[in-house]
């Protein structure tokens, strides 16, 4: 063989053999097709006369009968002809109905060609369609331009699906099998199958008149609550039927018609009109015959197929949407149904029958029938208990009725009992999630009876054996109204239990990547055979959800003409239908309902086919080489007339198949069966059988042990201690999640069988991080559960079951010796799937030998079988550690056993003999160490210490100092040296420790290290690392908790300390000490030496309290010296002022809650020596204080009304003052100048804004490499800012989520420093903006650092009790300080900046004249007398400081304003009464200003004498934007546009240029400020007064702002009349 075919492990011909034979054959001869050239086969698809194959170049041949073809209409095709339509579009899937066929391309494009009569080609008016022809399918909810890509594709006999990638199901051709809410048929265009839409769709199969899918089951949180009646019939959900001796509760209501929409009213409504229709069609249209036939010709198995329960009980109101109307099985006379419910079901049915075979013309009786039946809602009070009692009580009559409350309360028991079993009462979804599953399985073993599994609508045959299923379903009560027997509860309260235990049994990553075993078979269609599985013969007109099949982990559908089959992940199969040829492999009655083939002794199915009457079973055989079975009609011979048909026969091997090769799929289709069959080359096909093969039957042991042993002892009421299940229990979460995922890498294998077979698609190769991790999480618990003593630890009640079935036990674990203790067989048990990972590295293996060394097949099959072996050996070394582990506990003393002993610390070594002492121990003291994979324990006799491996480090001692074998161990509090007996244990002793710190740094890794590198270890772990410890010696540190970086046994580096009172350190640390910039609960700011220096926040009491009091200002050598601000809470005082010692000293402001205010000196933290206060309302002493709040000595005190008293003064204000003193009464003239002048002194006597925050402005500078503001080398600045940066990005890149991506790049673009040659320019000005602004934007910045705390600083100054009207001016001071001294910094960083007030002359270019507003004159700028822009600090700085300052200023401006601002307010609400034109004449405006015409929404209006805030609405709206700008060049920017506007306003009326005099101005003016209504308007023009640039006063924004000044005064002082 040359190396090409070789590296593939194939060759030619070899894949895909096509073998074909009559069906029914007693010794069949498979045959090649004819003709057939060597091309492999990927998929074939029989009809009843024809076939499609598809070959490996996605290319689609036909053979057989082929009527629609042109000229070929009478031949029988034997080999097969190329469709050429098809050729190039690569063809990924075929498919054949009865007489026509379906093609999906690589792009999901569908081809449809064959018999047409009923639209089943999606083509209009066309019988057949000769050639295949693209089917367009598109969505018209979302875009009728976008077609809908396809995955799958079925045909049937009438009807074709096709099942979409977004996983929904689409329908075309006839009959009430395309699950479709229409009554017209055919239907040509392809239509989605709503009631599925929104469900994931795995598969689609398509019967002669049926249709099944495979949907995946809904998550569990989005199963809807159970109604308690049924949507549609107002039927109870859950009913009872009274036998003689006892009673049956069942909850087994199922519609007939499928299932509705949604359960939204109004969509209810438009389902009962579409069933009537539908119900009226299926009666009508002659397309439907067999739809509405089924009842007619199936009388009597109706009858005996219905039971008395089915007539008045609704299914479990499980499906999403409740439950639809049952047609023609509606009751609607209530009191029939109390009367005789048994009787009345057989009667309704026999009526319905009747109703049906009428002859057709009666429509509109039926119709009014129809509607008779159609739901009428139940009343609102009636429970479904109640009612159900009820219904009972009067079938069975007075003796019921006597004892009807005490049936009542048992009933309610019983139901909420029943309620409580979660698998009985939530929807479909829910039984195949997770827990639920374990529910199912617990049912399958209570009852063997396979025959149970349908009876969701069950049959009057079935209610015995209802019976005996006990709780699955319903209970049976013994005696009508007898209490329930408390076994029977118990039984019932035990489930709740069980599904707890097994909760995660799937992962959601695994189930994207994998097959779903979290299935549902849903059904529609036809179903007179019973081929829909719901345990009647009725056709559903919507899909409905078959049962039985809940939790059966279906993972194959196969429908044939008038049967069903559905293979399950433990490879077995359930069959339903028509069984007339003995096509079900069973003869199990009725055959309704699903009930599992008998298809031969060991069930290992793994591939399944349906034909028209017969089934095939594909199953491993001898070898891993497949059988095939065959089940159905048999053909005779020639001379044997004796009977019509054959007699049934148990599915049958049809040897010859066995000589084919390896058989990966079979179709079946009218008169033949077909199978794709490789031959084994190399024996890489054969290998892959095997691994399919066992995985599956590792599969079925891994369920048993879960159902058979597992899922009983979690159900046991006493397992032992908490711990011990919780333990138990985790460990069978982890083994139910392995089993799951084998579960689905058994299925995956199966369709991969089915498929190209590429080395590089298996499931294990591709997704071996799901494996390796599902193995070694099962392997952690189940070997934690080990360590901490493992099932020894089970109860009594536990022990008692597992020792009953010993047997069952050692079969399952594989274990045959009698002597075997118990516990020794569970471990053998729970260990046994890590021998499968061996199995994994040989097969992997086998299959790597099939190909070439050098090819990335070989390699990547080779790595992962190696990685499978390493993880075998990882795990078994796990398990020998934790059996070494439970050894040691076993021997070492009690007591401290409990306290030590964790389900995840393992044993390394320990020193019981005596190879490990403790340097200068006593004679007499005992010294144990006991090395665990987390900690170094020191035992001694009756004590011991834990020191925890990640702050722990160890050395060997140096041979200087005499000591030759000693290891010397450091933690963060003790430090003490081990004496080895040997050089050996000391080599042996320092590599376990050493290596042990390094794993537990690392983080405990549970995989083992994949590849050859990674296995190679640190020869000693690192000294300097991150680690978390509590103190427990250290007196200044005890109990507190430091987590950081430490080096050799000391914190050192970035880290942060909690003590247990709340306190907080978080900074650098160095040689254990507390070093450098700090934040923290308590105390936020700058150290040295271990002592706070600098700047910084304090805050004290109790910490708990949300307010705290604060200090923030200078500190020097851990006392407060300098400027700062304190605020005491308690006494709602705040002092802003000097310090010394800790002590207020020096001038200061004091602020109180109550409006109090004092400045002046202070001395030794009291008000002493002189000062001002003033009262809340006006009052003003200025004098002499010796304490707080104390006057004494000479003064003035000016009364509010301007009269003053001068003279001494004595006593605590507000508490009686003792004055000797004059008393001035101030004439008319000079009061209006003296109380001014008073309030005018304000902060003469506070600290200068130069003298705030000194310490902060200093720091910054420092930051700069300046020791004094202004003195050092700018490059070095500029080298200081650089290095900030880098090392805080550095800093913050361990915590990305500090630094959000645009922080990232302002950082980034801050590298830059903005370089000028040459004249200064207005374009180097803005690039000093634009970097301002960014430096200012980060704290990592120096400038950005001083910004942020200058704000912070003010905000803490200005705000709560610090927002007092007196401090505005105070606080306007300190914004123009830092403006003055940021202004410094920034022209020390760029020296060419032009100083305060200078001019940047504009380029030539830039002095484009524009138009000035008031005069004709052209200028560049209004703002200065000659071309050019000022430099100013506020132009340069407010727009970035003012904007954060700006909310505890304001508050203070508003304040300040606030009495006349009132004044101001109430006139403006008065006069916006008024119409426009009423006010425009009210403020005098002349007429020709007044605009005739608005512009309203677009569209102009007429000015009416009632219009109202329509004229001049432009410039209002433009004003109104003065209140969402900060800085005064901003407010003002917003007047002048205002004045613009109104110009625009009066020219477009005008229509002739004008310029504005200040007398018509101001008047128009005047009504825009009135109607723009701003609020704060006083604050606002203050605000602008205060803090514009002194040069704009004379421009023309000065001139517009003093127009609105003038405005603000004029509305105050307007008079209403």
């Amino acid at each position: 063989m040359d190396s090409k075919e070789e590296s593939s492990a194939d060759q030619e011909g070899e894949r895909g053999l096509a073998y074909i034979w009559q069906a029914g054959c007693t010794c069949p001869a498979p045959e090649r097709l004819p003709g057939w050239s060597a091309k492999t086969v990927l998929q074939a698809a029989l009809g009843v006369n024809h076939g499609v194959l598809l070959s490996e170049g996605g290319e689609v041949y036909s053979f057989g009968k082929l009527p629609w073809r042109v000229g070929l209409e009478d031949t029988y095709i034997s080999c097969p002809i190329l469709e050429k339509i098809l050729s190039g579009q690569h063809v990924i899937m075929v498919a054949a109905g009865s007489f026509h066929s379906g093609a999906v391309t690589e792009d999901g494009v569908v081809y449809m060609w064959g018999e047409n009569s009923s639209g089943q080609c999606a083509v209009a008016n066309q019988t057949s369609v000769p050639e295949p022809k693209p089917v367009s399918i598109s969505d018209s909810e979302t875009n009728h331009l976008l077609p809908i890509r396809i995955l799958q594709l079925a045909c049937g006999e009438e009807h074709t699906l096709a099942l979409s990638l977004s996983r929904e199901i689409w329908a075309w051709g006839s009959g009430c099998q395309l699950g479709l809410i229409t009554n017209t048929f055919p239907v040509t265009k392809p239509q989605k199958v709503e009631y599925l839409a929104g469900r994931v769709v795995l598969q689609i199969a398509c019967g002669d008149y049926h249709s099944l899918a495979l949907v995946q089951c809904l998550p569990i949180q989005d199963v809807k609550p159970i109604p308690e009646r049924c949507n549609h019939c107002s039927q109870l959900l859950i009913t009872m039927t009274d036998k003689e001796d006892h009673v049956i509760i069942s909850d087994s209501h199922c519609c007939p018609l499928g299932v509705v929409l949604t359960d939204s009213q109004s969509e209810n409504h438009l389902f009962c009109s579409s069933l009537e229709t539908l119900g009226v069609k299926s009666t009508i249209s002659s397309q439907n015959e067999d739809c509405q036939k089924t009842v007619t010709e199936d009388q009597t198995l109706a009858v005996t197929d219905y039971d008395a329960a089915s007539v008045f009980s609704n299914s479990d109101g499980q499906e999403d949407s409740g439950i639809s109307c049952p047609g023609n099985l509606l009751v609607t006379d209530k009191t029939a149904v109390n009367q005789d419910p048994v009787n009345l079901s057989d009667h309704s049915l026999n009526d319905s029958g009747e109703k049906q075979s009428d002859p057709q013309p009666e429509q509109h009786s039926q119709q009014e029938d129809l509607i008779a039946c159609l739901p009428t809602p139940s009343g609102p009070g009636t429970s479904a208990l109640n009612s159900l009692v009820a219904s009972c009580a009067s079938a069975v009559g007075v003796r019921v009725a006597a004892t009807y409350e005490a049936g009542a309360l048992s009933l309610k028991k019983v139901m909420n009992f029943y309620g409580t079993v979660p698998g009985d009462t939530v929807s479909p979804s829910s039984g195949c999630s997770s827990g639920l599953d374990g529910l199912k399985d617990s049912r399958e073993e209570q009852v063997k009876l396979e025959s149970m599994q349908g009876k969701k609508s069950s049959s009057l045959v079935d209610i015995r054996e209802e019976e005996s299923e006990g709780v699955s379903r319903r209970l049976s009560l013994p005696g009508l109204l007898s209490q329930v027997s408390p076994r029977l509860l118990r039984k019932v309260g035990r489930a709740k239990m069980r599904t707890v235990a097994l909760t995660p049994t799937y992962s959601g990553e695994a189930d994207a990547l994998l097959p779903s075993l979290r299935t549902e078979v849903w059904s529609w269609g036809k179903g007179k055979e019973g081929q829909l599985g719901h345990g009647d013969v009725l056709p559903r007109l919507q899909p409905l959800c078959v049962k039985s099949l809940d939790g059966k982990e279906v993972i194959q559908l196969s429908a044939g003409g008038h049967h069903s089959l559905a293979l399950t992940a433990k490879s077995q199969v359930y069959s339903w239908g028509s069984n007339t040829f003995g096509q079900l492999g069973h003869l199990s009655s009725p055959t309704t309902v699903p009930r599992l083939a008998k298809v031969c002794s060991d069930n290992n199915i793994w591939n399944i086919a349906a034909g028209p009457d017969y089934s095939l079973f594909l199953i491993d055989g001898e070898d891993f080489q497949p059988s095939l079975y065959y089940s159905g009609r048999e053909e005779k011979g020639k001379d044997d007339f004796s009977s019509e048909e054959s007699c049934f026969k148990s599915p049958t091997l049809l040897l010859n198949c066995n000589k084919l090769g390896y058989i990966s799929s079979m179709a079946a289709g009218g008169s033949n069966c077909l199978a794709l069959a490789d031959k084994n080359i190399m024996g890489y096909i054969a290998s892959l059988h095997e691994l399919a093969s066992m995985e599956r039957q590792f599969y079925s042991k891994l369920s048993a042990i879960k159902s058979q042993v597992l899922r009983p002892l979690l159900g046991l009421d006493n397992l032992g201690a908490a711990s011990t299940v919780q333990l138990l229990q985790e460990m069978a979460s982890k083994f139910s999640k392995l089993c799951y995922l084998i579960g689905q890498h058994g299925a995956s294998l199966t369709s991969f069988l089915q498929g190209i077979k590429e080395a590089k698609n298996l499931a294990i190769l591709k997704h071996s991080r799901l494996f390796l991790e599902s193995y070694t999480e099962y392997c952690t618990s189940l070997t934690n559960f080990l360590v901490m003593g493992g099932f020894s630890l089970l109860a009594k009640p536990a022990v008692d079951f597992l020792s009953k079935n010993q047997t069952l036990l050692q079969d399952l674990s594989e274990t045959n010796e009698e002597a075997y203790p118990l516990v020794e067989v569970l471990n053998a048990l729970f260990f046994l799937p890590f021998r499968r990972l061996h199995n994994y590295a040989r097969v992997l293996l086998k299959l790597a030998t099939c190909f070439e060394v050098t090819s990335p097949e070989y390699q990547g099959l080779q790595d992962s079988s190696s990685c499978y072996e390493a993880l075998a050996v990882h795990l078994s070394r796990k398990r020998k550690e934790a059996e070494y582990t439970l050894g040691f506990w076993k021997t070492f003393p009690g007591k401290m056993t409990d306290s030590l002993r964790k389900p995840e610390r393992r044993l390394i070594c320990e020193s019981s003999n005596r190879a490990l002492s403790l340097q200068h121990a006593g004679r007499f003291s005992v010294n144990w160490f006991i090395l665990f994979n987390d900690a170094l324990v020191h035992a001694q006799f009756s004590t011991h210490h834990i020191f925890s491996l990640s702050t722990l480090w160890v050395e060997p001692v140096s041979e200087e100092s005499g000591n030759m074998n000693g290891l010397r161990v450091t933690t963060p509090e003790e430090q003490f040296i081990l004496v080895s007996s040997t050089p050996q244990e000391k080599t042996k002793w320092l590599r376990a420790i050493s290596q042990a710190v390094d794993q537990a740094l690392k983080g405990t890794s549970d995989l083992p290290p994949y590849g050859g590198s990674g296995s190679i270890q640190r020869q000693e772990p690192p000294i300097s690392r991150s680690a978390k410890y509590t103190f427990y010696k250290d007196p200044r540190l005890k109990d507190a908790v430091y987590d950081g970086r430490w080096l050799s046994g000391k914190p050192h580096g970035r880290g942060v300390l909690k003590w247990a009172d709340g306190r907080m350190y978080s900074g650098m640390f160095r040689n254990g000490l507390e070093d450098g910039y700090a934040t923290g609960e308590v105390y936020e700011g700058s150290f040295q030496d271990n002592m706070r220096h600098g700047h910084g926040l304090l805050r004290s009491g109790k910490l708990t309290s949300t307010s705290p009091s604060m200090f923030i200002g200078q500190w020097m050598m851990d006392k407060k010296t300098g400027y700062g601000v304190f605020d005491d809470i308690t006494r709602g005082e705040k002092y802003m002022g000097m310090w010394q010692d800790d002590l207020c000293q020096g001038n200061g402001v004091v602020v109180t809650q109550f409006g109090l205010y004092y400045e002046g000196a202070f001395n030794n933290n009291k008000m002493m020596g002189s000062g001002v206060l003033l009262s809340e309302d006006d009052t003003v002493y200025e004098g002499e204080f010796s304490d707080n709040w104390t006057l004494n000595g000479k003064g003035t005190l000016t009364l509010p009304n301007g009269d003053t008293i001068e003279g001494t003064f004595s006593g605590e204000w507000g508490s009686g003052i003792k004055i000797t003193g004059t008393y001035f009464k101030p004439t008319l003239y000079d009061h209006e100048k003296d109380r001014p002048k008073r309030l005018r002194k304000l902060g003469n006597l506070a600290v200068p804004a130069d003298e705030k925050w000194k310490a902060v402005f200093d720091e910054c500078w420092h930051q700069l490499g300046c020791e004094q503001a202004g003195q050092g080398d700018r490059w070095k600045a500029w080298d200081n800012i650089a290095v900030a940066l880098t090392t805080n990005r550095r800093q913050h890149k361990d915590s990305p989520e500090l630094l959000s991506r645009s922080h990232t790049q302002t950082l980034e673009s801050l590298e830059f420093i903005p370089q000028h040659v040459g004249a200064f320019t207005l374009e180097k000005y803005d690039s000093i903006k634009k970097y301002l602004i960014k430096a200012c934007d980060t704290p990592l910045h120096p400038l950005g650092k001083l910004v942020e705390t200058l704000v912070a600083v003010y905000r803490m100054t200005y705000v709560g009790v610090g927002a007092n009207r007196r401090l505005l001016q105070e606080a306007v001071r300190e914004i123009k300080s830092y403006l003055k001294r940021i202004f410094q910094l920034v022209r020390f960083l760029f020296p060419d900046l032009p100083e305060e007030g200078s001019t940047i002359q504009f380029l030539v270019a830039e002095t484009k004249g524009r138009r000035s507003f008031c005069s004709g004159r052209s200028d560049s700028r209004p703002d200065s007398p000659e071309p050019g822009y000022v430099v100013t600090s506020s132009g340069l700085l407010l727009p970035v400081l003012l904007p954060r300052l700006y909310p505890p200023l304001f508050m203070l401006y508003a304040l300040d304003n606030e009495r006349e601002e009132d004044v101001y307010w109430e006139c403006v609400l008065r006069l916006n009464k008024q119409p426009d034109t009423a006010l425009l004449s009210f403020l005098g405006v002349q007429t020709k200003f007044w605009p005739t015409t608005t512009s309203i929404l677009g569209e102009n209006k007429k000015v009416l004498p009632n219009t109202k805030d329509a004229c001049f609405a432009s410039a209002v709206e433009c004003l109104q934007q003065i209140s969402t700008t900060f800085t005064p060049a901003d407010k003002l920017k917003v007047i002048q546009q205002t004045f613009e506007e109104i110009s625009q306003n009066v020219l477009e009326n005008l229509n002739e240029d004008f310029l504005w005099s200040m007398d018509d101005l101001f008047p128009v003016f005047l009504y825009v400020v009135l109607r723009a209504r701003v609020r704060n308007l006083g604050s606002e023009v203050h605000l602008i007064e205060d803090l514009m640039d002194p040069f704009l006063q004379h421009g023309e924004q000065g001139i517009m702002f003093t127009t609105l000044k003038a405005c603000y005064y004029q509305i105050q002082h307007e008079k209403l009349t």
